[in-house]
């Protein structure tokens, strides 16, 4: 409920400022990576890449509608394409109709561990007619790349499911396949995961229980639940072939304000708006105010770090008051719900207390301020993820000729779940493809960056390895029982 200080309301956020510059550092240092790749080695992986296996997949894949709630197809397909090629893979779920997918390839020697994560669902449309409506055009709802993906007359990928993030996880399924088709077994294990929920939803108000979960039926479950132990972990998304360890996360303010309803026959409607007794009349001064606090906010809560420049963003998400059905006397109580990000060191009550603070600079009956959603942001330690930017770091060079960069703001500045991993002290970054219109050399480009860190950081084994035959109850001897006179 409605807590606070008194302070100003256009103060900073309190208890944090921006970082000061980061130290003059090379970003990435590829000698550190675990395992040193050979050209022989990458000429070999970038051979067994079929580029037009990998585009078919992408959109085989991509063509499957998986909005977030809905991702039990997409998964299905993942887990019988893993399946077909090796990776045994399973299926582990806090429901069953939007299960975690894990394959697995390596684990023959001693190495470090590594687990690529990407989420089937999509951002769309809730599907919820009566929401959808009232936060979409026509137009915008018609849009076919909300659920169909093709690849277009200048030679690019169309369509949102293989932007985000069906196409990233398709190249980390091709590369654990060419490293498979090169004969190239890992000492360490990966672990390729295909998870729901990502993109969301949150449980808010009539909008709860287990239906309406997001993030924590994905990776987090995942991670608690899938049989994994990483060293290292990586969200394949799209980033412009650019990597970040830092991670925004979010918190989703509602706001009440309260008011008194009164029947409108008998209504004196008052000069001024700000005395009106319907309390949807005193939004214009609370947006104005809010906004004005946001803007104070997203410049105090830049950070400019060695992992990644985060820029969190505010601004309202919804506003509901009142009931259209059943009007006649106003409303006494109207809502906004305010969206804002959290840097990796920003807490939410960092927020809250300039909210509450711009709130009271108002002139209002009373208000309430509650966050119905917080997930903070985190990230990797600088020396503890080095070891796997500097796979990425050779990983690249060797597939495009030039060095690893650190990823555009927007990309540390937003939720991904290499956050998961880094909350839990797994070293963890994200990279992948380019996020928009990627062409399918950009997917092969992808996918031989990612095989090559699967080889970086987990090793090699040569020699004869534990295959995946059939076994049986009665071992490999071809006559288990012996032979007559033995």
């Amino acid at each position: 409920m409605t807590q606070g200080t008194g302070r100003d309301p256009d103060a900073g956020p309190m208890f944090m400022t921006g970082d000061p510059d980061p130290p003059a550092v090379p970003f990435a240092d590829a000698s550190l990576a675990p395992y040193r790749v050979s050209e022989a080695e990458r000429d070999a992986i970038a051979a067994a890449i079929d580029s037009d296996e990998l585009v078919a997949l992408a959109l085989a894949l991509g063509n499957i509608p998986a909005p977030s709630r809905s991702e039990a197809a997409a998964a299905e397909f993942v887990f019988e394409w893993l399946a077909r090629e090796g990776f045994r893979p399973r299926k582990v779920g806090a429901t069953p109709d939007r299960p975690n997918i894990i394959g697995e390839y390596g684990g023959h020697g001693t190495g470090p561990n590594l687990v690529m994560t990407a989420h089937l669902d999509t951002e769309s449309p809730s599907g919820i007619a009566h929401q959808d409506r009232f936060r979409y055009r026509p137009a915008t709802l018609a849009d076919p790349e909300w659920t169909q993906c093709w690849l277009d007359e200048d030679g690019k990928l169309r369509g949102y499911p293989i932007s985000n993030d069906r196409g990233p996880m398709s190249c980390f399924m091709i590369a654990a396949k060419a490293l498979k088709k090169a004969g190239i077994a890992l000492a360490g294990k990966t672990w390729l995961t295909a998870c729901p929920g990502e993109i969301g939803p949150e449980p808010i108000e009539e909008y709860e229980g287990v239906a309406y979960l997001g993030k924590d039926i994905g990776a987090h479950y995942l991670f608690h639940h899938g049989g994994i132990a990483p060293d290292y972990a990586i969200a394949a998304e799209g980033t412009d072939f650019g990597v970040t360890w830092n991670g925004c996360g979010y918190a989703l303010f509602r706001i009440q304000i309260y008011g008194k309803g009164v029947f409108t026959p008998i209504l004196e409607a008052p000069e001024d708006a700000a005395d009106h007794p319907n309390p949807i009349y005193r939004l214009g001064a609370v947006i104005e105010a809010l906004h004005r606090w946001g803007r104070t906010w997203e410049a105090g809560a830049v950070r400019d770090a060695r992992g990644g420049r985060s820029v969190p963003k505010v601004q309202i998400a919804s506003v509901r008051g009142g009931a259209p059905m059943d009007f006649g006397a106003g409303t006494e109580v109207c809502a906004l719900y305010l969206d804002v990000s959290l840097g990796p060191r920003q807490k939410a009550a960092d927020a809250m207390h300039g909210i509450v603070a711009a709130m009271r600079g108002i002139e209002l009956d009373d208000f309430d301020v509650d966050p119905v959603v917080v997930r903070h942001g985190f990230e990797a330690d600088d020396t503890e993820v080095a070891p796997l930017v500097g796979a990425v770091d050779a990983a690249t060079r060797l597939a495009r000729g030039t060095p690893v960069e650190r990823a555009n703001p927007v990309y540390s500045s937003m939720w991904r779940d290499h956050n998961v991993f880094n909350m839990q002290r797994i070293p963890a970054i994200t990279t992948g493809m380019p996020r928009w219109r990627p062409t399918p050399a950009d997917m092969a480009s992808s996918a031989l960056i990612y095989a090559l860190t699967m080889l970086a950081v987990c090793g090699r084994v040569t020699g004869a390895v534990d295959g995946d035959a059939p076994t049986s109850v009665y071992g490999n001897d071809a006559t288990p029982f012996g032979r007559a006179g033995e």
